[in-house]
């Protein structure tokens, strides 16, 4: 079964605006985009919590992605 963060992670890939806009944000301020992914979260009715973005996000293999989530640790 898909976690939330997974049904929403692909939901947002699959949209090429909303993917752009985030990562434009997280190249600037990585951790408001983690909010914004929860808050499109919410307006999905598909509830994450940061956390649970960092954990699937740092599970797939998608160097963009692995890059932005060392920012929002607090690396680069």
């Amino acid at each position: 079964m898909a976690s939330n963060a997974e049904k929403l992670y692909k939901i947002i890939d699959e949209d090429h605006f909303k993917k752009q806009d985030l990562f434009r944000t997280a190249l600037t301020n990585p951790k408001s985009a983690l909010e914004k992914i929860c808050e499109i979260g919410e307006q999905l009715d598909i509830k994450v919590t940061k956390e649970e973005v960092v954990d699937y996000l740092s599970k797939i293999e998608d160097e963009h992605t692995k890059l932005w989530l060392i920012k929002v640790r607090g690396g680069l």
